[in-house]
């Protein structure tokens, strides 16, 4: 499966981010500490040209699918997995114009109208450096596609935006933030690009969380916020049908984590050779063994998360949805435990700051509550799955 992932397109692309991302290790103590947004690793990220990581190299980009972005991000989350969550945001939206949207019904005339609305999206990703953000939270419902109060009101040459998003990432770092609204022309979802700068936006409260603490994801409030008709990134109902029709979209955050799993075993195997300024541990059996554990549950994980990735696409079978929700789960749980069983392994030293191990555990911690495909969220959908024949799972119920 390994092989048959790491198409030599997609290898180039990983290959581009582990050239810059060993650096963002030594930065990710400072980060952390201060809880500010990793402007450095993105201006490492620009200049490799990996912000157009899943734009066509037609229009100028690395041309990658959702597989060469996940492999990208999971070892872009192996060395910050701050900085892996963040640029998540931003090529998400990449990902819904682009891959996403050709996989969806749409007639000829919304796709023509898409396709010159994206190209400008994507000529802003290229040639501007433009970082955009995703964030959908409202803290009023679990589900993807629904409980969205923001409201958009069709005016002429666009909509007037109001409303507000919890845990919006990149608060204060992104030129576009593309919200989903509920507009008033329409009983559909909109997907709507909300410039950063314009009148009426503003970020709220403060951001010093447990773990995750680069991501700058404050409150974003919008009062009456002018988004001209030419930022509607997708037709209206097409967010709805790819949640149902592509519901991989959900899972992108978790390679970030699969990769800080990767970063984990690579400090603890350090230090049990005695490469982190003691002497070596590694002839202790106890520690061996706890070694082993950390192995196991990281080659299991990732496993799953192959498999997952070798089915990728539309219109995915139930049992592979399954795999999906389960694969979240597996990879939010097994984080914090291996982060947990690496602490042990090296002992009360790695529990002060700064410890990599001890900002890995806390980062580790954040996975599980993160929606829309939070751990409640994912085995809630698996302990109905199948036991309700007359009654077939959405993957928004």
């Amino acid at each position: 499966m390994t092989n048959e992932l790491f198409t030599p397109e997609r290898r180039a692309i990983v290959d581009r981010m582990a050239q810059v991302a060993p650096a963002f290790a030594k930065r990710s103590i400072d980060y952390d500490r201060d809880a500010s947004f990793p402007w450095d690793n993105w201006n490492d990220l620009k200049e490799a040209g990996l912000l157009g990581i899943c734009i066509p190299t037609e229009a100028g980009g690395l041309g990658g699918d959702f597989v060469a972005y996940a492999l990208a991000s999971e070892e872009l989350g192996r060395h910050c997995a701050t900085t892996g969550l963040t640029f998540n945001m931003h090529v998400a939206t990449t990902l819904l114009v682009g891959q996403i949207a050709d996989d969806m019904d749409l007639s000829d005339a919304e796709r023509s109208e898409q396709h010159v609305r994206r190209a400008e999206l994507w000529r802003g990703v290229v040639e501007d450096q433009t970082i955009h953000s995703q964030p959908f939270s409202e803290g009023i419902a679990a589900g993807a596609t629904k409980g969205f109060a923001t409201q958009a009101k069709k005016v002429d040459g666009g909509y007037l935006v109001t409303g507000r998003k919890i845990f919006a990432s990149l608060s204060g770092a992104a030129n576009i933030h593309n919200i989903v609204a509920v507009s008033d022309a329409d009983e559909h979802l909109h997907l709507l690009g909300l410039p950063a700068d314009a009148e009426g936006v503003e970020i709220q409260g403060d951001w010093d969380p447990l773990g995750m603490r680069g991501t700058d994801s404050r409150n974003l409030l919008m009062t009456e916020v002018f988004v001209p008709e030419s930022n509607e990134w997708i037709p209206p109902g097409m967010f709805e049908q790819a949640a149902w029709r592509w519901p991989y979209f959900y899972m992108t955050l978790s390679f970030s984590y699969l990769g800080l799993m990767r970063g984990i075993l690579d400090y603890t195997a350090e230090y049990l050779r005695g490469e982190h300024g003691t002497s070596a541990r590694r002839d202790n059996h106890i520690k061996q063994y706890g070694w082993a554990e950390m192995q196991l549950l990281y080659d299991q994980t990732q496993a799953l998360c192959y498999r997952v990735l070798g089915e990728v696409g539309p219109d995915p079978s139930r049992a592979a949805l399954r795999r999906a929700w389960t694969s979240m789960t597996t990879t939010m749980r097994n984080a914090p435990a291996v982060a947990s069983k690496a602490i042990e392994i090296a002992g009360g030293r790695s529990m002060l700051r700064p410890s990599p191990l001890e900002q890995a555990y806390r980062d580790a911690r954040c996975g599980a509550t993160m929606l829309p495909w939070s751990v409640e969220v994912c085995l809630d959908r698996l302990g109905r799955f199948d036991l309700y024949p007359e009654k077939l799972e959405n993957a928004d119920d």
